[in-house]
């Protein structure tokens, strides 16, 4: 099928690669002149794990293309998905000045037949109202379909995940808009839901909040095991046995990050709100992993006399094998050392020069032993593989004392121990 994605953004990168992938041949659209170039050129502006192949493979094989002419791809479409951002306004509900300028921008454009799917994360409604712009501008003139087409997809492994979906959410008003969807996706081998628009619009929401909502209560379980010199990882093991629990989401640590989880869970909240309903346990969810931030901060300080020193960072980006900062655990950590005048040094082996636009007056060091140097406390913020492969030997004669503050119980505390480290993670009790 002929495929063209408005928004070459995180999500609108990952589809159309992986549409192409599979044989349609796909065109991904963008405003900036530059960015359109740079990616025409085989060149990706973000990391992802194996997009870069992909994306040279389809390119080479004239599967996926790349433009700014946005009424040029529209018109040559059987499906056009809308996949820019929506970030969160400052009143914490969802901004879709994005999502409502492209309906604008290619409802004059549409073909008859043509099939417009809703990947950005909207409100329970948005793709209604999608319809009434469309519908004002072409009034009874052409058949179209709106449909709600979410993704699931977890930045590290948004690849693998594209082309290995749990499931298929589709939302329609009619049988038409379902049928095309399911041809799009006729390749892969998972069940297809098929659903309203509302219902496909808020299982988005619900699958992120409950995940969060998993975060945070492992999170919380691990304050208490702490306090009653309990080891949090044989409880996660315990539960996470249980077939109705499962064992993904219940590694405790710093809390979630990222793009999707913080936005989507207010988004929730203010959406519950508007409807007089108080959310209040998505607003303790956003507490506990608040707060396991601060933990860290407070474990740092513990071990720094007069609240003075050098810490060292392991990793900066809000998980591995991206190089996403947005709502990353490092920069509050960083940033509240900072301002009990703590020296930081910091290593990611991805995170480079995008650090500052987050983060000032850090030492982002080139190596990772170079991060480590003369520091007072270690703090293993991000658990890239590279970090669980460390020399600790050799670091124990870098360090100026031998702490190590593990946020994400990625290390092995009986090792340090062994090499004269004092080790707290989340939650551990180590005998």
């Amino acid at each position: 099928m002929k495929v063209s994605i408005v928004g070459t953004g995180y999500v609108g990168l990952i589809t159309g690669c992986c549409l192409s992938e599979i044989g349609h041949v796909v065109t991904c659209i963008d405003k900036d002149p530059n960015k359109i170039q740079q990616l025409q050129n085989g060149n990706i502006p973000i990391y992802e794990p194996d997009l870069d192949s992909i994306l040279k493979k389809n390119m080479e094989s004239n599967r996926l293309f790349f433009t700014d002419d946005i009424i040029g791809a529209v018109r040559a479409a059987e499906v056009i998905f809308i996949a820019v951002g929506t970030p969160m306004s400052e009143s914490g509900d969802v901004d879709l000045t994005s999502v409502y300028a492209v309906a604008n921008d290619i409802a004059p454009y549409l073909n008859n037949n043509v099939t417009i799917a809703i990947k950005s994360t909207v409100p329970v409604g948005t793709c209604e109202e999608i319809n009434k712009i469309i519908r004002s501008f072409r009034g009874e003139e052409i058949v179209y379909n709106v449909v709600s087409n979410p993704e699931f997809l977890r930045e590290g492994s948004a690849v693998y995940d594209a082309m290995n979906p749990d499931r298929i959410i589709i939302g329609s008003t009619d049988q038409r808009g379902l049928d095309v969807m399911k041809q799009l996706y006729n390749k892969y081998n998972c069940p297809i839901i098929e659903t309203t628009l509302n219902a496909s619009e808020m299982i988005k929401y619900a699958s992120n909040a409950f995940l969060a909502t998993k975060i945070s209560f492992i999170n919380a379980m691990s304050n208490l095991c702490e306090k009653l010199d309990v080891d949090i990882t044989m409880i996660s093991k315990g539960i996470g046995l249980d077939k109705r629990i499962g064992p993904h989401f219940l590694n405790a640590g710093v809390g979630y990050g990222g793009s999707c989880f913080p936005k989507d869970v207010k988004a929730l909240i203010t959406a519950a709100k508007e409807e007089g309903y108080d959310f209040k346990l998505l607003k303790e969810v956003e507490e506990v992993n608040a707060s396991q931030r601060k933990i860290i901060v407070q474990k740092v300080l513990k071990y720094l006399l007069n609240k003075q020193g050098s810490v060292g960072v392991l990793g900066l980006a809000f998980k591995p094998n991206t190089d996403d900062m947005r709502e990353a655990p490092s920069i509050f950590v960083i940033k509240q050392l900072q301002e009990h005048g703590i020296e930081i040094k910091a290593y990611d082996p991805i995170v480079k020069e995008q650090v500052y636009n987050h983060i000032t007056n850090i030492k982002n060091c080139k190596e990772v032993y170079g991060a480590l140097e003369g520091v007072d406390v270690i703090v293993l913020m991000t658990e890239w593989p590279i970090f669980l492969e460390l020399d600790w030997e050799k670091i124990s004669g870098l360090v100026r004392k031998k702490v190590v503050i593990d946020a994400r119980n990625a290390l092995n505390p009986m090792m340090l121990k062994n090499y004269g480290f004092i080790y707290e993670g989340m939650g551990r009790v180590i005998n």
